[in-house]
């Protein structure tokens, strides 16, 4: 099969292909909200001689499943009076619906395969968490430490606890006028924190100072840093080339924030200027060949 006849039909259809390829953002086949962070078993395992517990703990998670699709925070109780069982999940503010109900869903086989049945339990991902407890079991404190994790010493340079600490701050005076949940970015420092759905504002600005304490003095000069509370968890982490962007990120009205975000521009400005070139070259090849059959022709 030959070259068209009119050689910028032939261009008009390069460069909307390619365009469709530059404009198609890459695929998150391999996200990590559903990545574990930690889990919470409790050592008393769940007596259930004649399945009612089983029974009920079935219900509770197809609920907080459902639930998923449509909510980011939801808590529900399942049972009868002498077998109550309550029970929620949260997922990221930053996930969509279908990440939350992906994450979520994730859950249940998670706590079967990591805890077993015991009274109660709660497993964390990235993204989301659940947790359940039969009717009596002792609360804690929600200040209480769950979990830290301190990442590698600091390679951030002169200033660099400042700019954690600033980040932090602002991290604390988000959640103060947030939802809840909030995202920002200071100088390649990111931050982010997130309360129980259902925990006041006041409480939750203080449970994230507290986690801020935690990881100032237990993580020291650590480059990243995730502290869980029973209520509220925060994470920092350092980005020596810039903060990529995040989905809901805060961090276009950040101070100081920069990001990867800003290279899309450039990339697509050369991949652009790069098919610019390849369709002149297309241009001549098709002009050439034209007249080399003008002159066969005569």
């Amino acid at each position: 099969m030959g070259f068209p006849r009119n050689p910028f039909s032939s261009l008009s259809l390069f460069l909307s292909i390619l365009v469709i390829l530059v404009l198609t953002p890459p695929s998150n086949s391999a996200t990590d909200y559903t990545t574990l962070v930690y889990k919470g078993c409790a050592k008393q395992p769940l007596q259930d001689p004649t399945g009612v517990y089983s029974q009920a703990l079935s219900s509770l998670f197809g609920t907080l499943i459902a639930q998923s699709s449509k909510s980011k925070f939801y808590k529900n109780t399942a049972g009868s009076s002498q077998t109550t069982i309550t029970g929620l999940f949260q997922c990221r503010g930053d996930l969509s619906n279908v990440d939350c109900y992906n994450c979520v869903s994730r859950l249940p086989t998670l706590i079967d395969k990591l805890c077993g049945k015991p009274i109660a339990a709660r497993i964390h991902l990235f993204g989301c968490y659940m947790l359940y407890e039969v009717s009596g079991f002792p609360q804690i404190s929600g200040m209480e430490m769950l979990y830290k994790s301190c990442g590698g010493t600091n390679v951030g340079g002169a200033g660099f606890e400042e700019r954690r600490d600033t980040a932090l701050n602002s991290l604390e005076n988000g959640m103060g006028s947030g939802n809840g949940f909030y995202i920002t970015n200071y100088e390649s420092v990111f931050v982010m924190g997130q309360c129980e759905g259902d925990v006041g504002k006041s409480d939750c600005v203080e449970c994230v100072k507290q986690a801020v304490q935690r990881a100032q003095v237990e993580c020291g000069s650590s480059i990243s840093a995730q502290v869980y509370l029973h209520k509220c968890y925060i994470s920092y982490s350092y980005y020596p080339n810039g903060v990529p962007r995040t989905p809901s990120s805060t961090s276009d009205t950040s101070p100081s924030s920069s990001g990867k975000g800003s290279n899309t521009g450039k990339t697509v400005a050369i991949i652009v200027g790069g098919a610019a070139g390849v369709g002149f070259l297309v241009i001549f090849l098709l002009f050439a060949r034209g007249l080399l059959k003008k002159k066969d022709d005569y």
